[in-house]
């Protein structure tokens, strides 16, 4: 089966038709999402800023120049790429970039995990927040959603993709590998699917806890094309891979990226460690992680 690591050179970057100013401009972009994760968990004292900010490169990836979206949000996502965030813990992260992509109000983040607000601590439909088509958190049920999805957009001949992200600890959860399988007997191929392997979940290491083993071999022999990008920290071979998925779709096999990040990437006390998977920084902590990660589109 077909797989290969992407590795990347500037220039070979270059060449898929970004500047220098604009990635400039899309790293920029990634600093201040990670400001808005730390603030937030920060303000009530509760969240999950670990792998949020070691997912920051995969969603600025994602929403500034991979997907094609529709100006206005609907719940049906006809006629446009759709998302789906499995690991729903990480939302501070995918609430940052929604409000920067103007889905609703940056001033909105002052909400998060607030009583009565539409930014809960795991993604909540029922208040209608666009950008939102699915709750989730309930860890393992996000790739059957994202696959029903991308059914749908088959049975409309619909020829936009599916994505969705999954982290690497959920896949723990048994009911990932029915739908796996699924996928690839109904050769669902409209779909790009992520798992965000930073090897930390809630109670240490995953090779603690639970070993995943090679997930690549895994995702093959479950009939899927694999490929996977070693540097999920670095925007420019987050880029590349994902274009190299959408390369590989409609070929008769779902498509899985395996994304290698670091927890709390960013933040050089809260990386390589679970220890921040759901802890948020006192004030002293906040200033530290901050001074890290100077402003550059303006606080929310």
């Amino acid at each position: 089966m077909y797989s290969q690591k992407i590795a990347i050179t500037f220039g070979k970057f270059l060449n898929q038709g970004i500047t220098m100013a604009e990635l400039d401009k899309l790293q920029n972009i990634v600093t201040q999402t990670r400001r808005d994760i730390l603030r937030m968990v920060h303000d009530v004292n509760s969240g999950h800023p670990g792998g949020s900010l070691g997912c920051t490169e995969f969603f600025i990836a994602l929403y500034y120049e991979i997907m094609n979206l529709k100006d206005d949000f609907d719940m049906d996502g006809k006629e446009e790429d759709i998302f789906f965030l499995s690991n729903g813990h990480i939302s501070p992260v995918w609430y940052s970039v929604l409000a920067r992509k103007g889905y609703f109000p940056v001033k909105e983040l002052e909400t998060f995990r607030k009583l009565n607000s539409r930014l809960q601590g795991h993604p909540t439909t029922h208040e209608g927040l666009p950008g939102i088509r699915v709750s989730s958190g309930s860890l393992g049920q996000g790739m059957s959603v994202a696959i029903g999805a991308a059914l749908a957009k088959k049975l409309n001949g619909d020829e936009h993709l599916v994505y969705s992200l999954h982290g690497d600890g959920e896949l723990q959860e048994g009911q990932n590998w029915e739908a796996i399988m699924y996928a690839a007997g109904n050769k669902v191929d409209n779909i790009i699917s992520t798992v965000d392997r930073n090897g930390q979940q809630i109670d240490g290491p995953t090779e603690d806890v639970l070993p995943l083993g090679n997930l690549k071999q895994k995702f093959e022999a479950f009939g899927w094309d694999v490929l996977e990008v070693q540097d999920g920290n670095n925007l420019e071979a987050v880029i590349k891979g994902l274009n190299e998925a959408k390369s590989r779709t409609g070929k008769g096999k779902p498509v899985a990226i395996i994304l290698d990040t670091v927890m709390g990437h960013g933040v050089d006390f809260m990386m390589h460690t679970h220890a921040w998977h759901g802890k948020a920084p006192n004030d002293e902590q906040l200033e530290d992680a901050l001074s890290q990660n100077a402003e550059t589109l303006g606080d929310y």
